[in-house]
């Protein structure tokens, strides 16, 4: 039996919805005005947990990052498991960006969503509009999750979503709220609904059994792997654990639900990506041992395996087996694929450390990384090495502090987000989009080096292409002349009388406004 919330008016202080700080068709809030309203509907708690995984780096102007809607993560991770429907529920045009950004992507599949206005938000209707939905979708002949996501407006509203039914016919109802005044970035919202999954799939196998892999179980030991990443990077990895007995297993974000089980399975979890704070919580609460890093690069690789060993009490000499099984191929992956010139590197995936790690051992000067995501304990062990070669990192780092690495160090080559390539490109620096070409290829094992070397060493080659474009196009399409002018109406050309003037403008009107102060 479903469980409705009571409906109250607007005026006698629901306990369970609070009155919307913005219409339903816009947000106009502040993020402190937003969490002081959740926080009074009743999402205190929700608040509290997002702020001790994902702590923000103060009160600054740049506390947030500045990157996509981080909903769109855990939208991501829905989309991408077959039998699972996902539903939005927020502004229409925070709906709309999101689901053009995942068909961008290629989704291929529906997004559901549940429309409101200010009365249905207030009332509490938007709770039964959204578990009517939910009731209508639940068909378990096509599904086996249905994962209901609260946007800004309706978690600072307090739309409950932990009262939908646990189960509706036999499919799951996961509800999380991904706002983003309380997850800072689109990776972290990865790890929000991957650890609400992991919750569910684990109080399901300590309720009795359940279902096995699809591919079965080997009956060895297998290390579960926390982070998307490129297909051939496990099985990458798998060759590399082999010599120790071990198994790569299951990838977390999973594609489907049986999988989850696969995960809390493993013998151990590799967090190839530091950032799944609650994943981590919930592989913990199973009695899974955790260890951070990733295989890339020489050394890299000798460090995780020796990690790795060691949380599984494996006997050195098992462990040395493996590391010097990988050296030679690993040596001469780099050999073949040097990488020379001076890197920027900036991103918002959470790899950012491990790229910058395998470009040092390919023998590139990187002097910055920059990222959008914290640091965890489960990226210290980069963080330090990258430190003792001389590389500055920014955690949370803000796209003001990334394009003044590229101002300060004068890169041959800048990696990073759409407008720090933009910037880049606009002082004739050759620059990489980190997203499409460094996240799109193969990081682990003897491959990580050429797919690297491949990609940046023709971006390197390109810095004399970029001179010669300067030089014939000069200043045209920048300062006043910048966009498409009509050959009628004439280039537009700098006014620095027109500038003195409103200079002055502005002189006489702050002056005026401090006289009246006075009076």
């Amino acid at each position: 039996m479903s469980t409705v919330i009571p409906i109250h008016s607007a005026a006698s202080g629901s306990p369970g919805v609070a009155p919307a700080p913005s219409d339903g068709g816009q947000c106009r809030s502040t993020d402190e005005q937003m969490i002081a309203a959740a926080r009074a509907a009743g999402k205190a708690e929700v608040l509290a947990r997002f702020e001790a995984d994902y702590p923000r780096a103060g009160s600054g102007p740049h506390d947030q990052p500045q990157s996509m809607c981080p909903a769109f993560g855990s939208l991501r991770v829905g989309l991408r498991m077959r039998r699972t429907q996902t539903i939005l529920s927020g502004s229409a045009c925070c709906v709309y960006g999101l689901t053009f950004t995942s068909h961008f992507y290629g989704a291929r599949r529906s997004v559901g969503y549940v429309p409101f206005n200010s009365e249905t938000l207030v009332t509490g209707k938007l709770f039964e509009d959204i578990r009517d939905a939910v009731h209508q979708q639940a068909d378990p002949t096509q599904l086996d999750a249905l994962v209901v996501i609260n946007l800004c407006v309706p978690t600072a509203s307090g739309v409950p979503l932990q009262l939908l039914p646990r189960e509706i016919n036999g499919v799951r109802v996961i509800g999380i709220d991904v706002p983003g005044f309380g997850v800072p970035t689109h990776a972290e919202a990865k790890d929000v609904l991957a650890a609400a999954m992991l919750k569910f799939a684990r109080e399901e196998v300590l309720a009795g059994p359940v279902q096995a892999p699809t591919v079965g179980r080997s009956g060895r030991p297998a290390i579960t792997l926390l982070g998307e990443m490129f297909p051939a990077d496990p099985v990458i990895i798998g060759r590399l654990l082999d010599p120790m007995g071990l198994d790569c297993g299951q990838v977390v974000p999973t594609r489907e639900w049986r999988e989850l089980y696969a995960a809390l399975d493993g013998a151990a979890v590799a967090a190839i990506h530091p950032f799944y704070t609650a994943s981590i919580r919930e592989f913990q609460a199973a009695g899974r041992p955790v260890t951070g890093s990733a295989p890339v690069g020489q050394q890299g690789t000798d460090q995780w395996l020796q990690a790795v060993g060691e949380l599984l009490n494996l006997s050195q000499p098992r462990i040395d087996e493996a590391r010097n099984r990988a050296r030679p191929a690993l040596r001469a992956a780099l050999d073949r694929s040097p990488i020379k010139g001076r890197i920027t590197l900036s991103g918002y995936e959470g790899s950012e450390l491990l790229v910058a790690r395998l470009l040092v051992e390919c023998g590139a000067d990187v002097r910055y990384v920059g990222t959008a995501c914290p640091a965890t304990p489960w990226n210290a062990g980069d963080a330090e090495w990258l430190r003792a070669q001389g590389v500055h990192i920014q955690f949370r780092a803000s796209l003001e502090q990334d394009i003044g690495a590229v101002n300060e160090w004068r890169p041959d080559l800048a990696i990073g987000t759409t407008p720090v390539v933009q910037a880049a490109k606009e002082q004739s620096i050759p620059a990489a989009y980190f997203t499409n070409l460094i996240s799109a290829r193969p990081l682990m094992g003897p491959a990580g080096p050429a797919a690297l070397a491949q990609v940046l060493n023709a971006a390197l080659a390109n810095r004399a292409r970029f001179d010669a474009m300067k030089a014939f196009f000069g200043s045209t399409g920048t300062g006043e002349a910048a966009g498409v002018w009509e050959g009628a109406q004439g280039i537009p050309r700098e006014r620095p009388e027109f500038k003195a003037e409103t200079r002055r403008q502005l002189a006489k009107a702050l002056k005026k406004r401090k006289a009246e102060e006075m009076i």
